[in-house]
Order: C-alpha cells, then sequence, then structure tokens
C-alpha cells in the first residue's frame, strides 16, 4: 500500500515539479513577453476608451466602460507582477556558490518558489486578458464603433471651429493690442519670408484673433494673394496644397489627381511673383513645416506665413530665417467681462448687464480665468436661462456639471482634444497634475521626481531620467496645457500649475481611467472603486478603511495632523506597494517603525519634527528619491547608507552626517545630496570623491 500511495504520488507530482522547472527556466522571457503584451493591452485600451466616448447611447457606454474598466484593472496587474519579478531577481544570487550558508540556502529556496509564483501568476492574468478582450471585440468592435460615430463628432467639431472664421471683427473683444502687432508684423517689416506663430492654449481665441487680423482692411489691400487654411490633426500634404491652389482661384485644375511634386510646382509658379500671405490655422504637428516649406517660395517681395498651434514646439521648428512667435495672454476681467456680457445678454438687453446680475457675472468671469472660450460657452449657456440672480446662482453653484449637460459646447470636450493628441507617457505626467489641489503651484523638481518614481519616464541612450523627464515636462509648457509661474536664475521652470478648467478635466479623466483619485470631501464615497493613486484631502476612518490597498501606488496626505499620523501609522501595512509616499504637507511628530515594510517604494517625501528616522529605512531597497528637508532631525542613521539606489537625499541643514560618514562613498548611485556640513577631518570629502555621479551638492557650515 505505502508503496502504491508513493508512486500515485510521484505520478502527480513528478509532472508539476518538470512544469515547474520548465517555466522557471522561461520566466525571463515569458516576463519580456508579458512587457510586450502589456503595451499591446494598453493600446488596445485607449481604443476602447475611443469607442466608449464616442457612443451616444448612455447604457451602452456605461457597458463599455464597465468592460473597459475590467481590462485596466488587468493592465494594473500586469504593471504589479512585472515590478514583483524586478524586486524577485534582484535578491537573486548570481550563482549557487553564494548559499553556502543554511540562512542564505532558505533564502534561494525562498525566492525560487516566488518565482514559480510569479509564473503562475503570468499565466493566469495571461488567460484573464484574453478572455476580456476577445468578449470585449465580440460585442464592441474596437476599429469600426468609433468610425461610425466619427461623423457625428466632425459635425460638432465643425460648428466650434467654424464660429470664430465668421464673427465679425466689431465684435472681438480684447484682442486690439495682439491685433495691432500682428498686422505690424504681417504689413512691415523685412522683405524676406517671415513665419507669424500665434501659441497659445485651446479656447484661448488664437482662430478668433487671427481670422479678424486676415479680414483686415489692412492686410486685405497689403497683399496680391490671400488664403486661410485649416489644417487640424487629419491633414495630408497634398489636401494643404490642393486647398491653396483652390483659395487662390485655381479650381479649374484637377488637383486631386495631381501628385505631391506637380502640387508643389503649381503653387511656387502661382506665388512667385506676388505678395501672397496664407493662414494655417489649427496646426498640431511639429514637422508640418517641413512638409510645406518647398512650396512657399521666397520670392522677397515680404510674403508672410501666419500658423496658430497650441503647440509652441511647431514654431520653434520652422527651419527659416525670419520668424516672430506671438503668446496669447488669458483676458483680464474687463475684457473678459465684456465678452460675457456681449454673449450672455445678446438678446433683449443689447449687451448690456443688468444690475442685479452683476456681482453673480463677475464670480462667473472670474472663474473662468480670462479663457475666451470658457466664457462664450458658459455665456451662451446662460443666455438661454431667465435673467434672475436666483437662476443664475443654481446654474453656476455647479459649474462643471452645466457646461458636461451642454455636450455639444462642453469645455471639457475642447480641452479633452490637447489631452488625446498626448503620447501615454505624457498623458499620465499631465494626469499627475491632478494629485495636486486645484490652483496649487507645484515645484516641476517634485513632479519630475515623482513621474520617475511612477516609471512614466522611459529612459532615452545617453541621457539620465531626470533630463528625458525634463523634456516631458517643457513638451506640456509648449503645448500650453501647463502654465509656467516661476522661473529659476538659469531661465528654466521653477512652478508651475494647471488653468482650473484643464484641472476640472483631470479629475474627470482620472477617475474614469482609474487613474487615481482626489479626496477633499469627508462624505466622498469610493466604495468598489479602483483607486491607483490617492491624494488625501479630507476623509475619516471609515472612508480610509474602504479603500482596496493592493491597487494603490501612489499616496498624498494633505490632512490635518491628527488624523494625518493616523492615517500614516496604517499605511505600512494597508498599502504595502507604494512607490510614492508624499505626506509633507503637514508636520509629523514621528515616523512608523514599520515604515521598511515599503520594498516597492521609490519616492519618500516627509516633514516634521523631534523625531529620528527608524532603522527600517535601511530596508528601503528601492527608494530612489528622500526629500526630508523640512524635517527637523538631527542624525541622519547609518542604514540610509545601505540605500544603493538612492539618487536624491534631501535633508535639513541641521541634520548631522556623523553615523554615515565613513560610508557615504557607498552610495554610489547619488547624484543630488543636500545639505552636507563638512567634518574637520577630510574624511566626507574623501567620501565625496568616490560619489562619481553627483551633479548637484549643497554644503553648509564648513569648518576649518
Amino acid at each position: 500500500m505505502a508503496e502504491t500511495a508513493v508512486s500515485l504520488a510521484g505520478q502527480h507530482l513528478l509532472p508539476k515539479f518538470l512544469e515547474a522547472v520548465n517555466m522557471l527556466k522561461d520566466l525571463p522571457n515569458e516576463v519580456a513577453d508579458f512587457t510586450d503584451e502589456l503595451e499591446n493591452l494598453q493600446d488596445f485600451i485607449n481604443g476602447a476608451d475611443k469607442v466608449a466616448e464616442a457612443e451616444e447611447d448612455d447604457s451602452r457606454r456605461d457597458r463599455i466602460k464597465k468592460r473597459v474598466m475590467r481590462l485596466r484593472e488587468a493592465s494594473f496587474r500586469m504593471e504589479d507582477i512585472i515590478d514583483e519579478y524586478m524586486i524577485c531577481e534582484e535578491k537573486q544570487p548570481d550563482d549557487l556558490g553564494c548559499v553556502a550558508l543554511p540562512c542564505e540556502a532558505v533564502d534561494f529556496i525562498k525566492t525560487l518558489i516566488h518565482r514559480i509564483q510569479i509564473a503562475y501568476k503570468i499565466h493566469e492574468v495571461k488567460s484573464i486578458v484574453c478572455k476580456e478582450r476577445d468578449g470585449f471585440k465580440s460585442v464592441f468592435p474596437v476599429e469600426e464603433t468609433p468610425n461610425k460615430s466619427r461623423g457625428n463628432q466632425h459635425v460638432t467639431w465643425d460648428r466650434l471651429r467654424m464660429e470664430p472664421l465668421y464673427t465679425e471683427e466689431d465684435k472681438v473683444v480684447g484682442f486690439d493690442g495682439p491685433k495691432d502687432q500682428l498686422k505690424d508684423w504681417l504689413i512691415k517689416g523685412k522683405s524676406e519670408l517671415t513665419v507669424i506663430a500665434v501659441v497659445g492654449m485651446g479656447g484661448q481665441g488664437k482662430t478668433t484673433l487671427a481670422k479678424s487680423v486676415f479680414d483686415s482692411k489692412e492686410v486685405f489691400r497689403s497683399f496680391d494673394c490671400r488664403a486661410w487654411i485649416t489644417v487640424s490633426q487629419s491633414y495630408t500634404v497634398e489636401g494643404l496644397l490642393g486647398n491653396i491652389l483652390r483659395k487662390f482661384g485655381k479650381g479649374e485644375m484637377n488637383v486631386s489627381t495631381m501628385d505631391r511634386l506637380s502640387l508643389i510646382d503649381e503653387v511656387r509658379d502661382h506665388l512667385r511673383h506676388k505678395r501672397y500671405v496664407i493662414f494655417f490655422d489649427d496646426v498640431w504637428d511639429k514637422n508640418f513645416w517641413h512638409e510645406i516649406e518647398f512650396a512657399l517660395i521666397d520670392n522677397k517681395n515680404g510674403s508672410r506665413i501666419l500658423i496658430t498651434t497650441r503647440n509652441e514646439e511647431v514654431a520653434q521648428l520652422c527651419n527659416i530665417s525670419f520668424i516672430q512667435v506671438y503668446k496669447l495672454e488669458p483676458l483680464n476681467e474687463e475684457e473678459s467681462l465684456r465678452l460675457f456680457c456681449k454673449k450672455a445678454f445678446q438678446y433683449g438687453s443689447d449687451g448690456c448687464c443688468p444690475d442685479e446680475l452683476r456681482d453673480i457675472s463677475l464670480k462667473i468671469v472670474r472663474k473662468c480665468k480670462g479663457l475666451p472660450l470658457a466664457i462664450v460657452v458658459i455665456s451662451g449657456l446662460l443666455s438661454q436661462k431667465d435673467k434672475s440672480a436666483l437662476e443664475w446662482r443654481l446654474c453656476t453653484q455647479n459649474l462643471s456639471v452645466a457646461l458636461e449637460r451642454n455636450s455639444e459646447f462642453s469645455i471639457a470636450k475642447i480641452l479633452s482634444l490637447s489631452y488625446d493628441d498626448l503620447p501615454n507617457n505624457l498623458k499620465s505626467c499631465l494626469l499627475y497634475f491632478g494629485m495636486y489641489p486645484e490652483d496649487c503651484e507645484v515645484k516641476s523638481n517634485r513632479l519630475i521626481r515623482q513621474w520617475i518614481a511612477e516609471g512614466f519616464i522611459k529612459l532615452e541612450e545617453g541621457k539620465t531620467l531626470e533630463e528625458v523627464a525634463q523634456q516631458y515636462f517643457d513638451k506640456l509648457i509648449l503645448r500650453n496645457l501647463v502654465q509656467v509661474c516661476s522661473f529659476t536664475i538659469d531661465g528654466k521652470a521653477k512652478r508651475c500649475r494647471v488653468h482650473d478648467l484643464l484641472h476640472e478635466m483631470i479629475l474627470k479623466k482620472m477617475k474614469d481611467t482609474a487613474f487615481g483619485l482626489y479626496i477633499g470631501d469627508r462624505n466622498q464615497s469610493i466604495s468598489g472603486e479602483i483607486v491607483r493613486r490617492l491624494t488625501i484631502a479630507a476623509g475619516s476612518e471609515e472612508l480610509f478603511g474602504s479603500i482596496d490597498g493592493s491597487f494603490v501606488r501612489s499616496i498624498q496626505i494633505i490632512l490635518n495632523r491628527n488624523v494625518s499620523e493616523h492615517l500614516l501609522r496604517r499605511i505600512p501595512n494597508k498599502f504595502m506597494f507604494l512607490k510614492v509616499l508624499d505626506s509633507a504637507s503637514i508636520s509629523f511628530k514621528y515616523v512608523p517603525k514599520n515604515l521598511g515594510n515599503l520594498i516597492y517604494l521609490k519616492y519618500l517625501r516627509f516633514m516634521g519634527s523631534s523625531w529620528t528616522l527608524p532603522k527600517s529605512i535601511g530596508n528601503l531597497q528601492n527608494l530612489e528619491t528622500l526629500d526630508a528637508k523640512d524635517a527637523d532631525f538631527s542624525i541622519v542613521p547609518k542604514e540610509i547608507s545601505k540605500l544603493r539606489k538612492l539618487r536624491h537625499l534631501l535633508v535639513s541643514r541641521f541634520a548631522s552626517f556623523e553615523e554615515v560618514k565613513d560610508s557615504l562613498g557607498g552610495m554610489t548611485s547619488l547624484e543630488v545630496l543636500h545639505t552636507l556640513i563638512l567634518d574637520d577631518n577630510g574624511v566626507m570629502i574623501r567620501e565625496l570623491a568616490k560619489l562619481n555621479k553627483l551633479r548637484d551638492l549643497r554644503l553648509d557650515c564648513l569648518m576649518k
């Protein structure tokens, strides 16, 4: 009987054992394929999101969103498994000779078991992804549904784009100065071909301004021929050149059958002896100029090209000697109110605001922050309401809801155009502004370090992660999605923010995509929601208890001290997979001793007084940024020197490095070190010499 039992056990266990061995052998390749599959799934999710947005039936849209959320949850699990594998591999010794001691052998076996578990998780999640994706495609075809709905969408956007094209010049508000400047650049100046770029965020009035200049008598009289060409995102070079010829009266030519070279020749021939001006409206592609420049001959008689764009890179990449850039500024309060009144009271009051509505009108205008599109949309909405203070107050109590109901002219949809045009990594970087309060001016270096910790920044050859992240940051600024509030001495952005209306759109996108959640109301309900990132600005014990900590990868705390410290005690156990923990908005009395449980943590920022860092901080082997410059602790513990991946160490000028002065040189990943008090025996100077990646060092109290 015993032999039979052993034989049966062997028949069952041996195949399982061999399967596990093969899975371990193939695990690196499996993870590589798994990573590629994650990227494909994320692209599929982007397409599925567009299907949901294009769907007009509410119930069907909700069903699509639920299916997309299941796909998104699977993608989160894939990300987590990849992270788990990377950490597991770092624990794995290079060869079996390293496991001579019994304790090391036990650790080695544990790691093997962990790797087998990861392999099984990969197979399980792959099966789930395949099932969910196939199920989605069978019910909601990703390719067909958007194309079916896109026609209606174009009708809406065509109406939005046509309105500024047919605005009479005397109705344009707040553009007197910009109009005069643009006319001056167009009519006067050098004889060489000059490009003029009007740059501004979506809805800022670029098209309205440009069209008023284009239609002005001065411009009409100053050029032999002129053309207005709407470019948008889906242009072709052949289509643009054909439109130019048609605008110049060459409709009799069969331009639709001509190839690019023939079109270029025809355009050049027509413009050769003329002083011409061409306005290209709504340019998105930064390579636009390189594609059309050969057709635009420089005949040295004062010809001009004017471009409107949201992306300043479009202007920067114009390979031409003479270029002028005009950055459109928001309307001031007086101009905003004038525009608002012209639209809101265009029926019956001849653009005059009744006295009883003046205060509420000012409140609305201030909320729009000088953005013409916002003013036009809101005033257009209110022009259809009764002219009573009570009615308007009810409408404006929840302005964003009112705008969403008026979907045809929704500001959020207009701002979404700029968002949808971003690559996935830049989308994540922009959405991160939703982790901060509205109107918050965020330090750019803080954002950049958080983006890196989150994994948004992809390493490029010959560049540091910070350099790549700075490029991402600059792109968001150039696209007029991020506003710079202050600059460093060398001209870089120091603090930045996003427009309030863009912040509202970001919060909605965060929720729809499960990117993150900003808790600003203690009564806010989050039951059943997947939460990937969390900002806690208000809340209760019950609220925190309802959060599934296994999905959360980032927490920012901006509560009062009592609630924050209670929450902080729970974080190392409830949110064990955190990558980012930022609690520097409130001063703590202590840091939890079990902080070292957060082995995935890459970014840690906090402030406080009269405490010491726990010894368990040495367990944070993946920590890249420790920002405690606003924390008042006296000693940097020796365990810090164990953090071999630490690249940014920022501590108070009062913190002593006495315990780590002999091992500081072993922290070879350090790039930024603030603030170091040097000793008088040269030990730390010798240790600093070993930090060959150090690029930013701040010293204090240098002793002789």
